[in-house]
């Protein structure tokens, strides 16, 4: 049973001016690795694939419902299943 699934992601550093120099580069890299461009304040951003970002942001929010659910259930707020019940399948029906 895999509980977790973790991907290291290594990172490409560079600067605001190398990255402008180099952008058409620097995109190509981006689709393979993130890519962080740092000011000399420190501020940093991250540049990655669209699909990395949503997979990314799909992860984040699976998370989150399970974090939510498993609160629920600490906390009590759960009801007992009965077998054949498709009361709370009202929820997904189409609203007319």
């Amino acid at each position: 049973m895999v509980l977790f699934k973790y991907e290291v992601l290594l990172m490409q550093n560079t600067n605001p001016k190398a990255f402008r120099a180099e952008l058409k580069d620097y995109l190509d890299l981006a689709a393979k690795e993130p890519v962080r461009i740092q000011r000399r304040s420190g501020e940093s951003y991250i540049l990655i694939n669209e699909e990395k970002f949503n997979a990314l942001q799909s992860e984040i929010l699976s998370l989150q419902r399970r974090l939510l659910g498993m609160s629920d259930a600490v906390s009590g707020n759960v009801s007992e299943y009965k077998i054949g019940d498709r009361s709370r399948l009202n929820r997904l029906k189409k609203r007319a």
